[in-house]
């Protein structure tokens, strides 16, 4: 199914307000929520109220998601934010009342991100933030030693499991500069939603999978990347839980998954998060016994020592040393 098709089936697509920022040369990046928050609290504190909602910063509106009157924003903005679900046309009956777009804009290497409204507290969030850049770098980085797919003419195929925005699978096909057949998969319809329109206003064709990548994934793929969540949420929302063992097991089972469907010379990419206990790595362990008898290489490394480190004020964390952003890539022998 590509992304025409869902525009059909009715789905928001924000394509043409993203192209709409783009040729205003929007952008903004994304910090971590703490940072979000402790800037806008800043600004409050110094005397804006409200934050003022008089703004025309399109980084305060699409950035910091702050409130803004509609009766300061150009027609042809306004037009675009309606049709690609920013807000609606009852919004623009009262225009002196200050109103919020529903959802955020961030950029990344050149691409515009749709992704959820601030603060990110509802189940089927979908997140963008620092995390992102690391994963794009990531990406980047693996595949400058491209699969073996990439020097035959067959398109290579690749697969963004639990894609979020769509982020990653943008990012594996502008390193991999040829002819691709993108995949999609996210278990969070309303994630499928907005990758939808971000890849769409990349000009990237796509299908995509909907459900459990466990089950929904059948076919295999030359390259597949993964950005699973890696904390033990309280409230257990889709982007950001990782499951039992202190958010190991999401990422282990998308890993299993990955290498059942990764074609001969093809590369698994996974980029997570891993809670330290006593000096040691759970999951390097962990993926020494799933990778026993694999045929192929990989390599693992950690990407930052100390990511989240506010979460480690949480009980579930007390034993725990730090949180660990940590990179698999495995390759699968060529035949």
């Amino acid at each position: 199914m590509s992304v025409m098709m869902a525009e059909n089936a009715g789905w928001p697509t924000g394509i043409e307000l993203l192209n709409c920022l783009r040729s205003r040369h929007y952008q903004f990046i994304t910090p971590t929520p703490l940072t979000h928050q402790r800037v806008v609290d800043r600004r409050l504190q110094a005397g804006e109220q409200s934050p003022k909602p008089q703004t025309t910063d399109l980084r305060d509106i699409f950035g910091w998601n702050l409130p803004f009157q509609p009766n300061t924003v150009d027609p042809v903005l306004l037009d675009c934010m309606v049709h690609g679900g920013a807000i609606t046309a009852r919004d623009l009956t009262t225009p002196d009342t200050p109103i919020r777009s529903v959802f955020r804009v961030s950029s990344l290497n050149g691409d515009l991100f749709l992704h959820s409204a601030f603060p990110t507290v509802q189940s089927d969030a979908v997140f963008f933030g620092p995390d992102t850049y690391r994963f794009a770098r990531f990406i980047a980085q693996a595949l400058r030693d491209p699969p073996a797919a990439a020097s035959t003419d067959a398109p290579v195929r690749v697969l963004d499991i639990g894609c979020g925005t769509g982020a990653g699978g943008v990012a594996a096909v502008r390193v991999l500069c040829r002819h691709t057949l993108l995949t999609l998969n996210d278990i969070n319809p309303h994630a499928l939603r907005y990758a939808a329109a971000n890849v769409a206003a990349a000009g990237i064709a796509c299908q995509w999978l909907a459900g459990d990548a466990m089950n929904a994934v059948v076919a295999d793929y030359d390259v597949i990347i993964a950005n699973p969540p890696y904390l033990d949420d309280d409230q257990q929302r889709a982007y950001r839980h990782g499951g039992t063992r202190l958010g190991r097991e999401l990422s282990l089972r998308m890993a299993a998954t990955a290498l059942a469907h990764l074609a001969p010379g093809g590369k698994l990419l996974l980029y997570t998060g891993v809670a330290m206990v006593g000096g040691h790595d759970p999951f390097l362990a962990e993926l020494m016994v799933l990778f026993d008898g694999f045929d192929g290489t990989w390599t693992y490394s950690e990407i930052d020592p100390d990511v989240f480190g506010e979460e480690l004020e949480r009980p579930v964390y007390a034993d725990i040393d730090r949180i660990a952003a940590v990179g698999l890539v495995a390759t699968r022998r060529a035949f």
